[in-house]
């Protein structure tokens, strides 16, 4: 029996969205070849943060169809790593932050990052949080009012 954790994280712990860490060389030019890449595929980022280094650049990414980029990174051998973000809607935009916040912290969930989406799913603002526990994170930010979004809400 084949298992898919991309889409059966969805339908055990509630609305998930993969994010794909990769590596780059950080040179001119290395995040325009994975980007164009992936648009050739018909896959667009949705999300992106990049830290760079003297050497290298850890790009994170957040895309339209996670399935497509995992066959793309392994068959262009593109080193990646995945991890389930939660994505959290913001109706009022900016003004929820602080609330987001004291809810996690309440429940004393770490937050590791954090970066908000470059689409505005249902016309509205979202931030994708990669935090220590998810499970938790949904079920506190769920309790208090907030929405979190699944793949199928970010993607086109």
């Amino acid at each position: 029996m084949d298992f898919d954790p991309l889409s059966t994280a969805e339908k055990v712990g509630g609305p998930r969205v993969n994010q794909f860490s990769i590596f780059l060389a950080n040179k001119v030019g290395a995040l325009m070849s994975v980007v164009t890449l992936l648009n050739s595929h018909n896959v667009h980022v949705v999300a992106i943060s990049v830290q760079d280094s003297a050497d290298t650049a850890i790009v994170r990414i957040v895309v339209s169809d996670p399935e497509s980029v995992q066959n793309i990174f392994t068959e262009h051998e593109i080193p990646y790593a995945v991890c389930e973000l939660v994505v959290v809607e913001l109706v009022e935009g900016a003004t929820e932050l602080g609330e987001l916040l004291a809810a996690l912290l309440a429940a004393d969930v770490n937050i590791f990052g954090s970066y908000a989406l470059l689409t505005r799913p249902r016309g509205r603002t979202a931030l994708a949080l990669h935090v220590e526990d998810n499970e938790c994170a949904t079920a506190v930010l769920s309790s208090h009012g907030f929405t979190i979004l699944g793949q199928s809400d970010i993607s086109r």
